[in-house]
């Protein structure tokens, strides 16, 4: 009998997952709208399955992103009742950590920086071939630069559907700020989840420190802009002299 494999079987239990939480949700309008962006996310996991294959590592920590954002989309995350579920454990998150507001969504913010940047190393070290402090470095630019996109989504869909659900599906609780918060507290998981990669590169890595250095170093020290453009054109003249065809 053929097993399948981990990424099937991560799949097979987000599937339940979702579907339990989406047997009615708080709010079905808003649920629609936060779930549009997680099925056109798994179904490009599942179609790029062989085409570009992640590591378990990175389908693990998409799925436990995923896992939390269900939830949120669930009740709406200004809704999410974790202090109902602590203090029925004899606790309260909010009166432990001086929060006056629900920051479900806040920790979701930061997870997609803290789990979403191994994923993204992987997809710049395998296609855009970045080594060294690049292969740490933009990965967390990527993560900074879809949290502000991300926060450009929420801001068009409160504009175009109704004031109500537009603003439960914005969820800043009053908060003028929250859309910086948001994306600061993204950039903070990211950088907290590299430099964990980093830590155990730097110890698993024999050449950790020399890659590191030698990405820093200009490997082409011809300038661009006017430099570039004068060798192409004086390439191009060379073509046309030498009777080759044109390609350009």
């Amino acid at each position: 009998m053929h097993r399948l494999d981990y990424r099937t079987r991560l799949l097979i239990v987000f599937a339940v997952w979702w579907l339990a939480w989406a047997w009615k949700p708080l709010h079905l309008s808003d649920w629609i709208l936060e779930n549009i962006l997680t099925v056109a996310f798994v179904a490009m996991l599942i179609a790029t399955r062989n085409l570009f294959r992640l590591s378990n590592v990175s389908y693990t920590v998409l799925f436990i992103f995923l896992c939390f954002h269900t939830v949120g989309s669930h009740y709406t995350y200004a809704e999410v009742p974790y202090e109902t579920w602590t203090r029925k454990l004899g606790f309260s998150i909010n009166d432990t950590l001086g929060f006056e507001r629900n920051h479900y969504d806040r920790l979701v913010h930061f997870l997609f920086g803290f789990l979403f940047v191994y994923p993204m190393r992987e997809f710049f070290m395998r296609i855009a071939g970045t080594r060294g402090a690049w292969s740490y470095y933009l990965p967390v630019e990527l993560v900074m630069a879809l949290s502000m996109v991300y926060e450009l989504v929420e801001w068009g869909a409160t504009r175009l559907v109704a004031s109500d659900l537009g603003m439960a599906y914005l969820g800043t609780q009053g908060d003028v700020w929250d859309a910086h918060k948001d994306m600061a507290l993204a950039t903070l998981g990211a950088i907290l989840g590299m430099s964990v990669v980093a830590l155990i590169n730097s110890f698993y890595q024999c050449d950790f420190a020399g890659e590191f250095i030698d990405s820093l170093r200009v490997k082409d020290p011809t300038p661009l802009g006017e430099v570039k453009l004068r060798e192409y054109r004086a390439e191009r003249r060379e073509s046309r002299d030498a009777g080759e065809p044109d390609l350009g």
